[in-house]
């Protein structure tokens, strides 16, 4: 993977354990992954156990692989009657994860600014980032809640999910990032 010069994470959708492996595989520095929560979505019920997630990470060697913690998984909902702030606050607590991400409905859906507010707001010392739908409209918005996010879908070819990656769209989207943080 020498030809890749940033740091970059990876995620085996819904498998955690499998995403330490990954991440080890290819010297990515971190993975974004459900680690706690139990849901019902798209996927079918999902129940997670971050206890031997976090043993299988030290167990191979990967402790210094960053966690990305989505305490808002996308086409999924929490099967415990608790609101988001209240997840993050014990995520928090229990987990001290490297970062919180909060998420839109799918991927390339906007993350509600509201929602995200409320969980940085609730968890001030803990990066959260906004997980989906961040795009060049919406960049400078999301930067001024958050302390950065997750993208994909905006770099694809006509901000399509399915379509390969378009130079021309990665290169202005950063372009603004870097004007905003300035």
């Amino acid at each position: 993977m020498s030809e890749i010069r940033v740091p970059f994470g990876v995620n085996v959708l819904w498998d955690p354990v499998a995403s330490f492996d990954l991440a080890m595989a290819t010297d990515a520095k971190f993975i974004r992954e459900i680690f706690t929560g139990a849901y019902a979505s798209d996927f079918g019920v999902w129940d997670t156990n971050v206890g031997e997630t976090i043993r299988h990470q030290h167990r191979i060697g990967a402790g210094h692989v960053k966690t990305l913690f989505n305490i808002v998984p996308e086409a999924a909902v929490y099967l415990g009657n608790r609101d988001v702030c209240s997840i993050a606050k014990s995520t928090v607590f229990n987990n001290n994860p490297d970062a919180l991400c909060v998420s839109g409905l799918t991927a390339g859906a906007r993350t509600d600014s509201a929602i995200l507010k409320r969980v940085k707001e609730t968890v001030p010392d803990t990066v959260v980032l906004a997980n989906t739908g961040v795009c060049l409209e919406n960049v400078e918005e999301q930067l001024c809640i958050a302390d950065g996010c997750v993208t994909a879908t905006t770099f694809k070819k006509d901000g399509v999910f399915a379509n390969f990656v378009d130079q021309a769209r990665v290169a202005k989207f950063m372009e603004k990032v870097r004007h905003i943080r300035q």
